[in-house]
């Protein structure tokens, strides 16, 4: 099994893209990887079979994640004070 998954994140244009997560997108599309680099080629290609249309109604986030196993706990989401 691989340790990394490639996420496309397909973010409403009126979401600031540090708002954009898996909980507000609008779709998330999840391929494994086996490597950094396969990641970034798996991203590039979902980027490019998204297909979303010109504009700025929505925009696509790419981002490399390793994969959790049950029971490991979730991200650290750091707040600003």
């Amino acid at each position: 099994m691989s340790e990394l998954l490639s996420v496309a994140l397909v973010c409403a244009g009126t979401l600031l893209a540090q708002d954009c997560s898996r909980d507000t997108a609008l779709d998330v599309i999840v391929a494994p990887a086996h490597s950094p680099i396969e990641c970034l080629m798996h991203a590039q290609t979902m980027a490019a079979q998204a297909g979303l249309p010109g504009g700025s109604d929505r925009y696509l986030k790419i981002a490399c994640e390793h994969r959790r196993t049950e029971g490991e706990p979730g991200p650290v989401v750091r707040r600003a004070s």
